[in-house]
């Protein structure tokens, strides 16, 4: 781990390239860091789509949380929307993880094993 000195002391922007990547420090045109990210992250998917309940952190409120899913950022986004719509709900798109407002597990559930996803329930 580099130093504290050495972290801080990175260029942030610079007028030949303009915005600087933290982690990369090249341009963020030419950085690859996301792609690395996504391509991680759907490596460690072991195909088991999961839906929990969850309300810690959000003052009482249930929110239904869909994880696992073996999609691109791209097609996440897209089945999101249609898991939103299908529930008739708002919700959003954090770090491949799908926040569903409300408890609808059941209906989540019925859908996505529709589409041909191997779904279990987590959680209590």
């Amino acid at each position: 781990m580099a130093s504290l000195k050495d972290q801080l002391s990175g260029l942030v922007y610079s007028t030949e390239h303009g915005a600087t990547c933290p982690e990369c420090r090249r341009a963020e045109a030419e950085c690859e860091c996301a792609d690395l990210a996504e391509r991680e992250r759907l490596e460690n998917l072991d195909g088991v789509v999961r839906i929990r309940r969850e309300t810690s952190g959000r003052k009482g409120k249930g929110v239904t949380t869909v994880t696992g899913i073996p999609l691109a950022e791209k097609e996440l986004k897209t089945l999101a929307k249609t898991l939103k719509q299908r529930c008739g709900t708002g919700g959003s798109l954090k770090d491949g993880i799908v926040e569903i407002q409300g408890d609808h597990r059941d209906t989540l559930k019925a859908e996505l094993a529709r589409l041909g996803y191997t779904v279990k329930l987590a959680g209590g």
